[in-house]
C-alpha cells in the first residue's frame, strides 16, 4: 500500500503533441516506429479538445503548488507556436490560485527562430536542446529529412536561446562513436556555456536481439564518463553541471535521485500521445503498455492502476541476485528496465546492459564526489575545491612511472591507461 499512497501524491505526465512526427531522422531514434500504434486522426497535432482535457486532468490530479508540464516528441515544435500559446492559456484557466506552472520543451532546435525564443523566454519555458557535442559525431547521426547534417543549425539555436535569456539544458547521446573521443564531445558542449549537460546512452537491439553497432558498450560508457569526470572535477566546478554526476553526488550525500532509472521503482511518468492514448513509459509506447485514453480515463486513475503499479515495482522486484548484492545498488538500483537483457557472472539473465560501465564510473568517482559534497556543505568555493582535487591528483601521480600500475586501479600499466591525462 505504500507504493499506492505515494503514487496518489507523486506522478508526472509527458505529452507528445505530434506523436513521433519529426523534422529530423536521427539514426538511433527509438520513437519513429511508435507512429504505427497511434489512432488515425485528421491532424497529426493533438486537437484542442484533447489538449484542454489533458491540461485540466493533469492540474486537478496534481497536489501542487507547482505543476510541471513536459512537451516531448518526435519534435514538439511541429505543433506550432500557437499550440503552446493555447496551452499556456489553458494552464492559467485551470490553475488554482497560488499555484504555478512550469513548462519544459524538449526539442532538436531546428525550428527555433527569434519568435519561438521570445515566446519561450516570455513564458519562462525550460528548454532541453538535443546536440551531440562535436560536429563530427552530431552530423554522423543527427540529420534532417533531406539527409543533411544539423550541427551548425542547432548550435545557432543554442546561441539564439541564450541571447533571449533562455539557457537550455544540453541533451547529448552517447554512442559507440562519441565514446571514442569523450573530451571532444564534452568540450564542444561546454563551449556553448549553458551550464547543464545530460548524457543519454544509446542502447538498441536489432531484430536478432544483438546490440546494434551504434550502441555504446559497457566498457566504452565507463571510459566516456570517467574521462569527462576527470576533466570536469579539475576544471569546471561551478561552471558546468553534469546530470549523472549531480545525481550520484546527491545519493552519496544521503539524498534521493530524481532520475527514474536511478530510483528503486519507476512508472511515475505517464506518456500522453497526441491521440489521447496513455502509455506506461516513454520507452514502452506499444500496445502491451497502453493503459488508457484521457477521453475516457483520468490520469490520476491510470497512474494507480494495479498493472501500472506492478510495472513500476518490477524495477525493484526483478533485480538479479548480482544487483541485490552490489555495493552500488543504492545509486543505480539496477538501471533502466528497457536495457536489462545482459547476463550476470552467474549466468542469470536480466542484468542492466551498461552495469559494468556504471560500476567503473562509481568506483572511479564516488570518493571524490563524496568529498565534493562535504566541502560544499562547509561552504567551500568551487575554485578552492578544484585546487584541492588538483593537488590530490598531482600527489597520486608523483612517483608513478610509465610502466607502473595505473593509479586509477584498472590493473593496466600507466602508459596504457591514464598516463596521458596525468597533471
Amino acid at each position: 500500500m505504500a507504493d499506492m499512497a505515494r503514487a496518489k501524491t507523486q506522478f508526472a505526465a509527458m505529452a507528445k503533441p505530434v506523436g513521433s512526427i519529426c523534422n529530423m531522422r536521427c539514426h538511433y531514434c527509438y520513437y519513429l516506429e511508435t507512429d504505427e500504434y497511434a489512432a488515425k486522426t485528421a491532424s497529426p497535432v493533438m486537437p484542442d479538445k484533447l489538449l484542454e482535457e489533458y491540461i485540466k486532468q493533469y492540474i486537478t490530479g496534481n497536489t501542487g503548488p507547482a505543476v510541471s508540464f513536459v512537451w516531448h516528441g518526435g519534435e514538439p515544435t511541429l505543433a506550432g507556436i500557437d499550440f503552446y500559446r493555447r496551452a499556456v492559456e489553458l494552464q492559467k484557466k485551470y490553475l488554482p490560485s497560488g499555484w504555478e506552472c512550469w513548462n519544459n520543451l524538449q526539442t532538436n532546435g531546428l525550428a527555433l527562430d527569434d519568435e519561438w525564443c521570445a515566446f519561450l523566454a516570455e513564458n519562462k519555458f525550460d528548454v532541453g536542446l538535443s546536440i551531440d557535442g562535436s560536429q563530427y559525431v552530431h552530423d554522423l547521426y543527427r540529420r534532417d529529412t533531406a539527409g543533411n547534417g544539423t550541427y551548425e543549425r542547432v548550435r545557432d539555436s543554442a546561441r539564439r536561446l541564450i541571447s533571449h535569456g533562455v539557457r537550455p539544458d544540453l541533451l547529448c547521446t552517447v554512442t559507440s562513436d562519441s565514446a571514442k573521443d569523450p573530451l571532444s564531445v564534452y568540450r564542444g558542449l561546454r563551449e556553448l556555456g549553458t551550464g547543464w549537460i545530460q548524457f543519454i546512452p544509446i542502447v538498441r537491439r536489432g531484430e536478432n536481439g544483438e546490440v546494434t553497432p551504434d550502441s555504446v558498450t559497457p566498457d566504452g560508457y565507463g571510459r566516456f564518463l570517467n574521462d569527462i569526470f576527470d576533466e570536469w572535477i579539475l576544471n569546471d566546478l561551478g561552471k558546468v553541471d553534469v546530470q549523472l554526476f549531480a545525481e550520484t553526488a546527491m545519493v552519496l550525500a544521503g539524498g534521493e535521485a530524481s532520475l527514474c532509472w536511478m530510483v528503486p521503482t519507476c512508472g511515475r511518468v505517464l506518456i500522453v500521445e497526441h491521440d489521447g492514448n496513455v502509455y506506461s513509459c516513454d520507452h514502452f509506447v506499444n500496445p502491451e503498455h497502453r493503459i488508457g485514453n484521457i477521453e475516457t480515463d483520468s490520469l490520476e486513475t491510470l497512474i494507480n492502476l494495479p498493472r501500472q503499479v506492478k510495472f513500476g515495482n518490477n524495477k525493484r522486484d526483478a533485480l538479479t541476485a548480482q544487483c541485490v548484492k552490489c555495493r552500488w545498488r543504492r545509486i543505480c538500483n539496477g538501471g533502466c528496465p528497457k536495457d536489462r537483457f545482459a547476463v550476470t557472472d552467474d549466468g542469470e539473465s536480466g542484468l542492466y546492459y551498461l552495469c559494468r560501465g556504471l560500476h567503473d564510473f562509481f568506483d572511479h568517482s564516488a570518493d571524490r564526489l563524496s568529498k565534493l559534497m562535504q566541502m560544499r556543505s562547509r561552504g567551500m568555493k568551487p575554485a578552492a575545491m578544484m585546487d584541492r582535487f588538483r593537488r590530490e591528483e598531482m600527489e597520486k601521480w608523483k612517483n608513478v612511472g610509465r610502466n607502473d600500475p595505473c593509479p586509477c586501479g584498472s590493473g593496466k600499466k600507466a602508459k596504457n591507461c591514464c598516463w596521458w591525462k596525468r597533471p
